[in-house]
């Protein structure tokens, strides 16, 4: 699997959000609002076509996604029924390191990644280390008994006491246990993503 390298900060100052949630951003778009680079202080106007690709772009990022799962990942939500880009949206939370990450199992994405890589989940039972697997309804993750997985999920916990658990999943903190109580739906993504940008760049 491919991977991107550009370090997160320029990342973060290119789309001046902070995807990654972790405050440092926060921090360094308070100290340098502008994009990397000698011409980043320049402001450019940005044609549709610009703010379908960053919007685009951004969801990328913010999710770990590389161009070719992305756009299989657009394909399957055109062939749901509902909302092209709420399916999207809805397949993307679904994604098992995204779920351990909004679990608070994990401090960022990556990190969740790292846990279901190194094989320390169980989802119904069985063993899962592909971060992309998709989650259902009624599924339970679980983590292995291991005490060096325990020792990290704990730890982990600890250090996101403050973030908010979204409805769709029942956490179990001390049996270290998620239940997917329904599918995410629109309403339980709070960051600001404008879904239909990404559908009319895919379309055309």
């Amino acid at each position: 699997m491919g991977r991107n390298f550009t370090p997160r900060g320029k990342v973060v100052r290119r789309l001046g959000v902070n995807i990654f949630g972790n405050p440092k951003f926060d921090r360094i778009l308070e100290k340098r609002p502008y994009g990397p680079g000698q011409h980043g202080k320049k402001r450019k106007k940005i044609s549709n076509y610009g703010l379908q690709l960053m919007e685009k772009q951004k969801v990328k990022k913010m999710y770990g996604i590389l161009e070719k799962q992305f756009r299989k990942y657009f394909h399957e939500a055109v062939r749901r029924k509902g909302v092209t880009g709420h399916n999207l949206l809805q397949i993307l939370e679904c994604r098992l390191d995204n779920t351990v990450f909004r679990s608070g199992f994990a401090k960022t994405r990556n990190a969740a990644r790292q846990i279901v890589r190194h094989g320390h989940l169980q989802v119904n039972g069985r063993k899962v280390d592909l971060p992309s697997f998709l989650i259902s309804r009624d599924d339970i993750i679980s983590i292995k008994e291991k005490e060096n997985a325990t020792k990290l999920i704990k730890g982990n916990i600890k250090g996101t006491e403050d973030r908010v658990i979204p409805n769709w999943m029942d956490v179990d903190k001390e049996k270290l246990v998620i239940k997917i109580a329904k599918l995410p739906e629109r309403a339980d993504i709070e960051f600001a993503i404008d879904e239909q940008l990404i559908v009319e760049l895919y379309s055309k």
